[in-house]
């Protein structure tokens, strides 16, 4: 019985999309390859999972990232883990969103932002 309770509640996940996020999970290692070299504009969202702005933040950002499949990637990169490129891109509070068109910062927000204020910051870049 608990078993068939796992699976169900596995599949309501997937079906409410839950289980696989549109957003793209950034570390140090995979910046370069998923945010500088990327064909697409990409907006970053700097964040901690301590940070309650963030947590706030980030269903907008999570829908935002479902609106954009195919225009946009939108990928989050937890700052507790990337010391180097909050140090290289100047990050000093978060959440910090940057938008990188071509491997360049081209735009620029931060702290508590709709889905709408944070698609407008994308949306002269596509």
């Amino acid at each position: 019985m608990k078993s068939t309770s796992l699976i169900l509640a596995a599949l309501l996940l997937t079906a409410v999309g839950c289980a696989d996020p549109a957003y793209v999970a950034l570390t140090e290692a995979n910046f370069q390859s998923e945010v500088l070299d990327s064909e697409q504009v990409v907006l970053v969202d700097f964040y901690a999972d301590w940070c309650g702005p963030c947590q706030k933040v980030s269903p907008a950002v999570n829908e935002l990232a479902s609106d954009m499949t195919g225009k946009a990637v939108v990928g989050k990169l937890n700052t507790d883990n990337a010391p180097n490129l909050i140090d290289k891109y100047g990050v000093d509070g978060i959440p910090t969103f940057i938008v990188f068109k071509g491997g360049q910062e081209v735009a620029r927000d931060g702290g508590i932002m709709t889905k709408q204020e944070l698609a407008a910051l994308i949306e002269p870049h596509l």
